[in-house]
């Protein structure tokens, strides 16, 4: 067989493999997003019009999961990119370190920090920035979800496994694991999707029940931490924090979990939301 039949296939059986946890789900990195865009200034607003114009949904939110798609899209970009979705400090602890945790800056916090740059330097050519956009919108969502942080040993709790009694249908990926009204999934998993799918409401019902809510307590909060590694550190704080891995390694869950860790997850919504539209205003509105 040749090399080039040999690599074709690898990549092809790449598309078929789940890869669970790879982000906050579709729903979660679109509210970031779509709330994002109702915060940007004029000049920034204008200039994203500018970069995803013929986009097939050309907002903040219709590119939230471009990112993510590239692995049946663009599997080979996939690969090169898997591991700007997350960082995990080896060394223990949330103090991460970037030469030892964010090798050859294959991380979230280096991968935000590039394309920030390249998004904001007027003389790269238009579809490097467009895709620069596209990953700062999903990068800055990736670095709220805490379990895209963490310093644990479990990668980011895809290794802790949940026996999870839901009446939320599975994603596509999870199907199989569906049996008798309880899914087969993992902690990480349980963050992507079913906390917030738990709420049982779409993108723009979902935005503007949150937008709807005192934004000034999320203003605060966001104005905390200003770095993409003080995002992740702050992300890693809360998954050492009581309650957020389930006590005393109970693997059975019900809707419980999902209520109680909610207003958490809404939380780090909100503040992705707050602190991607200030970068993007910097960024782009000037």
């Amino acid at each position: 067989m040749s090399r080039r039949i040999v690599i074709s296939l690898f990549l092809v059986l790449i598309t078929l493999i789940p890869v669970a946890g790879l982000a906050w789900s579709a729903l979660g990195h679109q509210l970031v997003g779509e709330l994002a865009q109702r915060r940007l200034n004029p000049a920034a607003a204008a200039e994203v019009a500018v970069l995803l114009k013929g986009e097939p949904d050309p907002s903040l939110a219709g590119v939230a999961t471009w990112a993510d798609a590239l692995r049946s899209t663009d599997p080979e970009l996939f690969r090169a990119t898997s591991r700007w979705h997350y960082i995990n400090a080896s060394g223990g602890g949330c103090g991460f370190d970037l030469a030892r945790d964010c090798p050859d800056g294959n991380c979230a916090v280096a991968a935000l920090e590039r394309e920030t740059a390249i998004l904001g330097d007027r003389s790269q050519p238009l579809e490097a920035r467009r895709d620069a956009l596209k990953w700062v919108v999903h990068l800055v969502g990736d670095l709220h979800q805490p379990l895209h942080a963490n310093s644990r040993t479990d990668a980011g709790g895809n290794r802790f496994q949940i026996s999870l009694r839901t009446s939320i249908q599975p994603e596509d990926y999870a199907r199989r694991q569906y049996v008798d009204g309880v899914q087969g999934t993992n902690l990480h998993s349980v963050w992507d999707f079913y906390i917030l799918a738990n709420r049982k409401l779409d993108l723009a019902a979902y935005a503007n029940a949150l937008a709807g809510e005192p934004q000034a307590p999320f203003e605060r909060l966001a104005q905390t931490a200003t770095t993409p590694l003080q995002w992740a550190e702050e992300s890693c704080r809360l998954t050492e924090q009581p309650g957020l891995y389930p006590p005393d390694n109970k693997h059975k869950m019900t809707s419980h979990y999902l209520e109680q860790m909610r207003p958490l997850a809404e939380q780090r919504v909100e503040i992705a939301a707050i602190r991607l539209a200030d970068l993007l205003n910097r960024t782009l509105g000037k």
